[in-house]
């Protein structure tokens, strides 16, 4: 028996967030040009917000599934201390069932510094969320139509591969949202991954850096290579721009609307988890487009990754009050 629509395996953090009043500062070179967030040496900085939420690629989109009426679980490696337990009380509250491993480990914490213009920086800690283990996982509760894989590393990371096989041996669909640490290792290493992905997600940088490309080059380019690696469906995010989607045959944009940014974090986990949910629910990349669009749409307006997740039915409000525009060409 099928116990949920969605596995979601990944990362939980603590995500405290601070903001300053700390401005930036364009460092430019010849060759290069680099934006900072400074702080003086030696001095106390004066934090004017504080906010202590949950987050990670695996409880955010979780969170976001069962939001929008998909029923959801979260595999994952979570610390035995007092963080490991808020991560899963809130899971609870969520209504996402937790079929992970508990450890000696400390649970992952990231501080997030944050600016007068919104930029941010990231002081981030990593440690039980890398040692999930193929070994320690009950098989008995991979009961899912669709393995949501997010950024994993270490023993995580060789987990997920373990777990992409066995979701073509049992048929089950699996969608892949990999990080930029994960894009620099490039298509030969991660092709265990991607050969087993039905639905592939990620940001147009990502997309250049997994391909040995730029991030420049012609979006079909980086489309048509990304569905050779082995999706049927590939994703590529471009911020304030909007996303682009192909099954091969046709190309699929949707243009970002104009929105106030108080916090990116979680922007492209909302987009992603939407987009799966949107293809789960209608089997359709317009509507899953659409739908993902408005649930990233209210995710950057507020604070932490997950309070501006969206409701199914609030999402459907929000289409039929203004449907986005999304254009499809022939390849």
């Amino acid at each position: 028996m099928i116990a949920y629509n969605v596995i979601t395996v990944g990362s939980a953090t603590i995500d405290v967030f601070a903001k300053t009043h700390s401005e930036l500062i364009k460092i430019r070179t010849e060759t290069s040009a680099e934006t900072l967030i400074c702080y003086p040496s030696g001095s106390k900085i004066l934090i004017h917000n504080l906010q202590f939420l949950t987050g990670g690629g695996g409880t955010n989109t979780g969170t976001s599934f069962a939001r929008l009426g998909v029923t959801a679980a979260y595999l994952g490696h979570l610390g035995n201390d007092e963080n490991g337990h808020k991560v899963l009380n809130e899971l609870k509250r969520e209504r996402v069932a937790f079929i992970g491993t508990f450890g000696k480990e400390l649970t992952n914490y990231s501080f997030i510094l944050d600016s007068l213009e919104h930029d941010r920086a990231i002081l981030a800690y990593k440690e039980a969320s890398d040692m999930l283990r193929w070994k320690d996982i009950n098989k008995n509760k991979l009961q899912a139509k669709w393995f949501y894989i997010s950024s994993m590393m270490g023993e995580s990371y060789h987990a997920a591969e373990k777990l992409v096989q066995y979701a073509r041996q049992k048929g089950i669909h699996v969608a892949f949202n990999p990080s930029e640490y994960q894009a620099k290792l490039g298509v030969k290493k991660l092709q265990p991954l991607l050969s087993c992905t039905n639905v592939l997600v990620l940001n147009r940088e990502e997309a250049a850096l997994l391909l040995g490309k730029k991030p420049e080059d012609d979006i079909k380019t980086l489309l048509l290579g990304l569905l050779k690696t082995g999706p049927s469906i590939v994703v590529i995010t471009e911020g304030k721009k909007g996303a682009h989607a192909s099954d091969g045959h046709h190309v699929w944009f949707v243009p970002a609307r104009q929105v106030k940014v108080v916090d990116s974090t979680g922007a492209g986990d909302s987009f992603a988890s939407a987009f799966v949910a949107g293809l789960m629910k209608r089997n359709n990349i317009e509507f899953a487009l659409q739908l993902a669009l408005v649930n990233a749409e209210s995710v950057v307006q507020v604070y932490g990754a997950k309070p501006g997740l969206l409701r199914f039915v609030d999402a459907m409000h929000l289409l039929r009050k203004k449907l986005p525009r999304v254009v499809k060409t022939k390849i």
